[in-house]
């Protein structure tokens, strides 16, 4: 009922216009979306990465629908590079991209074509590009994009979902030396054919694919708010022998920062996952729709820096 009535205000305007002009939104936006444009996000990067944070930037945009908004998306990223380089924080910062936004759910060749592009730039500027993973019907295609773009750029990063059933093969398949790999818990509504549903199936199937991808000589990149799935990331860090340049944690902007930075303080890599762009509205509505949990998370950490 909740994702229902969340995904209908997503298409209303007038609710995009009422939370646009209320101050907690207002506050909500400006806690967890740097911005709208690319002046945002070189501001947010400079200020995580002078407290120690690594970056990696989404510009926001998913409901592409023309070849002109993916060629927009692309120039976005092309941008957005130059300007990290020319700033000296592409050390500290990635970017991750969404091939939907480029046009994978109209022609695959066209989101390879703008890909291989932003790959290019990322190149260029010295810094890396990661693959975002959105719902399980493109799976196949953004593994198969990223395989095409690692023989040019073999640094480019994949992102896991713990929560779909076929993912600890796809671990194994992934945890080889030099290979990226983001894994998350997975947020989009999935059937249980695909995917586990319970809470605690989809911790334990996060536990095995963290321990495929650890023990491995790949470059694992947890990404977790979860206090326990943490200490079971550092734990395993020690198990493994894992040496701190050899993995790192990942949180969203805005979320658990004093952990963030507490991790950091323990010597352990975190980077910080940060929107921006003028579709906030959508993204935030789309977090919140895809898994109603998110809002009680987005209002804890609205009070609180934990």
């Amino acid at each position: 009922m909740l994702r229902s009535v969340i995904l209908a205000a997503a298409r209303s305007a007038r609710v995009e216009r009422l939370v646009e002009t209320a101050p907690l939104s207002r506050e909500v936006v400006r806690r967890f979306v740097a911005g709208t444009d690319t002046s945002d996000a070189l501001r947010v990067t400079r200020e995580l990465a002078d407290a120690g944070l690594a970056v990696t930037l989404d510009n926001l945009g998913e409901d592409t629908v023309t070849p002109e908004q993916a060629q927009a998306t692309r120039e976005e990223y092309e941008r957005l590079l130059a300007v990290l380089a020319e700033a000296q924080l592409t050390p500290m910062a990635e970017v991750s991209v969404k091939l939907s936004a480029l046009g994978q759910r109209f022609d695959e060749k066209l989101a390879y074509d703008h890909a291989r592009a932003i790959c290019v730039a990322a190149s260029a500027a010295g810094t890396t590009v990661t693959l975002d993973m959105e719902d399980h019907t493109t799976t196949d295609s953004t593994l198969e994009t990223l395989t095409r773009l690692r023989e040019e750029f073999p640094a480019t990063g994949a992102v896991l979902q713990a929560y779909l059933r076929r993912t600890e093969d796809d671990c194994r398949a992934l945890a080889v030396a030099g290979s990226r790999v983001r894994l998350c818990k997975g947020a989009y509504k999935e059937p249980e054919t695909v995917a586990y549903q319970s809470p605690l199936d989809v911790d334990l199937a996060y536990v095995r694919c963290m321990n495929i991808l650890m023990s491995g000589p790949g470059y694992p990149m947890l990404a977790t708010h979860d206090p326990r799935l943490v200490a079971i990331g550092e734990d395993r860090a020690k198990w493994f022998e894992r040496s701190a340049d050899s993995f790192e944690f990942q949180m969203l902007y805005g979320v658990r920062d004093v952990e963030q930075r507490r991790l950091v303080e323990q010597g352990y890599l975190v980077r910080t996952y940060v929107p921006y762009g003028t579709e906030w509205y959508g993204y935030m509505m789309r977090r919140l729709a895809e898994r109603p949990a998110n809002v009680a998370l987005f209002l804890r950490a609205l009070t609180s820096r934990s």
